[in-house]
């Protein structure tokens, strides 16, 4: 019978692969913290994910080693985390690893003194370099135990630092409207065009990674502006990663990154938040495209991806009560990437008279375009169309081989977050499409969200709210676990107020707006104007952060006062609409200093600055109408607000239909004009607008 340690009760994936390691692993709790201190002993936290390839090797190379065990069991107290069930833990020890001038990354490993202070830490060590630092953390600690511990009170004074103070942020009241000059409007367009990769599209850096944010900027400042450069780049961009080794030709999906500059060489691991939001992104830039009458083959390249990609989650992500799985592996039978390549001696057998094309269009070789003689699917150029419908008939019956394929493990944790991303990806997905068989996809994550994910809290007065659970799958039998983090209150408040926009269901609104109060009661700091990643109400840790910067994905207070805007849009709540502007004016200068980094920050100041039509509808078809609407008229910043008979939200009061007949407000702030009863009208108000 095989050896279990701890890990072997928990429930996440990650941590149940590391479940039958002689290393005498726990997981994070008051158990290890407790040991730590009571037999003054380093801790060891070891941070990773289930799909991280260099996890994988680190794990098969140290910590299934037997002897390499021993040193760890012997001298420290070992914490394994898997950092997408506790960001909060991953956030601070990132955070003192980059402190310590160590670029961050995962595997995370880090030693902290009994006190879970910080004060050495590094990614992937080989086995040799990782057996070596054991022996000298343990003799430093021995021998120079003052001067480590005043090295980790060092560090974690650094975390406990105000970020106002850390990153100098403007605290004094707003002095202007919200939003950008057309002189910060160009700082911003320069600032960011500088680091373009014009060649290969992205940001000129290698690897490679999808960064939503930024390509969702470009599209509002698309819309806002026209500039033809900008409209090029990003369709460089979205072009190169939709034709590119990074996205699954066959089965559908966007890997985690590139490890080139050109977005050929993918590693492999499929997250669900990168393939939610670029969804998003592939949708508004179709959407932008299609009104303005341009790139009209990109348009149909990026419906394809999107189409492929929606096929993939219900396929591979979804559970049958419609909530979405995490990740998909890079590596399957221990190999990185053996389930999507191809060696051309099988190609040619299975496609026979097809295989030359299909070898020329993907540049095929019988060395292999990539290692091993392995090829992967990479296109350089859109085909025509014609040709490009042949190509899918090829991707069918490859896909079918592929199928057969031992697959990557699957991370089936259900994350709250990541689930909004994907929601708010599929509603965007929708509404650029009219396909009516996303919406019913829409509506089953939604329920599942609903009623798996939401708690009802009560305050002292007994007024009823709702909280989150920050997962499913790892609750425990009891039906507690973990609650959820800004970023989940985040994704979840702006993909309810979505939903209502493409519903006209007034329960989603209602359950945004408790949320959104939940958030100001316990994650808001009243000093700074801006929101803790963690519930008041949660485990203390040796920090409590707050996530300004935006990266692969938007940092949560930006999300936050995305959706404090729309919500106050919507529900009228000029508390909600005032909070936004604050947490904009407060990081403005840092917005316009490094718009690459605050991108979704930098979104947020366009909805400000662009117009905002508020199209008001009312009478039996709003449905038929919103659709049309969304299809014949595309505008990054517009809000929709609906009823059949009536309501008693702030741009639907009074503006009842008439009998059949049903009516279009074309309004902005709250102002609108004498309504309509044709789309096409409604689509010639707008565009005049």
């Amino acid at each position: 019978m095989s050896h279990k340690n701890r890990l072997a009760k928990e429930t996440s994936p990650y941590l149940l692969q590391h479940a039958e390691n002689p290393v005498d692993w726990y997981p994070w709790g008051p158990e290890a913290l407790e040991k730590a201190r009571s037999e003054n002993k380093v801790i060891l936290v070891s941070i990773g994910y289930s799909a991280c390839h260099w996890c994988h090797v680190m794990e098969h190379e140290s910590f299934e080693n037997q002897q390499v065990a021993e040193v760890m069991n012997r001298h420290f107290v070992n914490i394994k985390v898997d950092r997408e069930e506790r960001p909060d833990v991953d956030a601070i020890y990132m955070d003192s690893l980059q402190a310590m001038g160590v670029r961050g990354g995962w595997p995370l490993n880090v030693f902290l003194m009994p006190d879970a202070k910080p004060f050495y830490g590094g990614t992937y060590f080989p086995k040799n370099n990782w057996v070596n630092l054991l022996h000298s953390i343990q003799s430093a600690f021995n021998e120079q135990r003052d001067k480590l511990q005043e090295s980790a009170d060092g560090f974690a004074s650094n975390l406990q630092q105000k970020e106002s103070a850390k990153y100098r942020l403007n605290l004094s009241p707003a002095t202007s409207e919200a939003g950008f000059t057309e002189d910060e409007l160009r700082i911003l367009l320069n600032t960011i065009s500088k680091d373009f990769d014009t060649k290969d599209g992205g940001m000129r850096r290698s690897p490679k990674f999808p960064m939503p944010a930024i390509w969702d900027f470009l599209t509002g400042m698309g819309d806002l502006t026209g500039s033809e450069p900008l409209l090029a780049h990003l369709k460089l961009t979205l072009d190169r990663i939709a034709l590119g080794g990074i996205y699954d030709h066959l089965g559908g999906g966007w890997t985690r990154y590139s490890t080139d500059e050109i977005w050929k060489v993918p590693h492999f691991e499929k997250m669900l938040y990168d393939n939610g939001q670029l969804m998003t992104v592939y949708a508004g830039a179709a959407g932008l495209f299609r009104e303005l009458g341009i790139y009209p083959e990109s348009v149909s390249l990026y419906q394809w991806a999107i189409r492929k990609t929606i096929a993939w989650l219900e396929r591979e992500m979804t559970n049958p009560e419609g909530g979405f799985y995490s990740a998909q592996d890079a590596d399957s039978e221990g190999e990185e990437g053996k389930y999507y390549v191809w060696k051309a001696s099988e190609l040619k057998t299975v496609l026979g008279e097809d295989y030359d094309t299909f070898a020329t269009a993907y540049e095929i070789t019988g060395e292999g375009n990539w290692e091993h003689g392995n090829n992967i699917l990479h296109l350089e150029n859109l085909l025509p169309a014609g040709d490009w419908s042949k190509l899918e008939k090829v991707h069918d019956l490859l896909f079918e081989i592929r199928d057969k394929r031992i697959k990557p493990g699957l991370d089936n944790k259900i994350l709250c977050s990541w689930n909004g991303l994907m929601l708010n990806g599929l509603i965007d997905a929708y509404r650029m499409s009219g396909d009516e068989l996303i919406k019913m996809l829409i509506l089953k994550n939604a329920e599942f969200i609903r009623e798996n994910l939401l708690i009802r809290v009560f305050d002292e007065d007994g007024k009823e709210g709702r909280g989150l659970w920050h997962m499913h799958s790892l609750k425990n039998a009891d039906g507690s676990g973990i609650h959820g983090f800004l970023e989940d209150y985040g994704t979840i408040i702006l993909a309810f107020v979505n939903l209502y926009q493409v519903t006209f269901d007034e329960s989603w609104l209602k359950e945004a707006e408790m949320l959104a109060d939940y958030t100001l009661a316990n994650f808001f700091d009243a000093e700074e104007g801006l929101f803790y990643f963690t519930d008041i109400q949660g485990e203390e840790l040796i920090a409590r952060k707050k996530e300004l910067f935006d990266n692969v994905i938007p940092g949560s207070n930006s999300i936050m006062a995305h959706a404090f805007l729309k919500l106050s849009v919507l529900t009228g709540r000029s508390d909600f609409r005032e909070l936004s502007e604050s947490m904009f004016f407060k990081l403005k200068n840092l917005i316009l200093a490094d718009p690459q980094w605050l991108s979704n920050w930098a979104a947020l100041g366009l909805s400000f600055t662009m117009p905002m039509p508020e199209i008001v509808l009312s009478g039996p078809d709003i449905h038929r109408f919103r659709k049309e609407l969304d299809l014949k008229y595309y505008d990054y910043n517009k809000v929709f607000a609906g009823t059949r008979t009536g309501s008693k939200l702030p741009l639907l009061e009074g503006r009842n239909s008439n009998g059949d007949t049903t009516m279009i407000y074309v309004c902005y702030e709250n102002t609108c004009q004498l309504p309509v009863s044709e789309v096409n009208k409604a689509v010639e108000i707008l565009k005049q607008s």
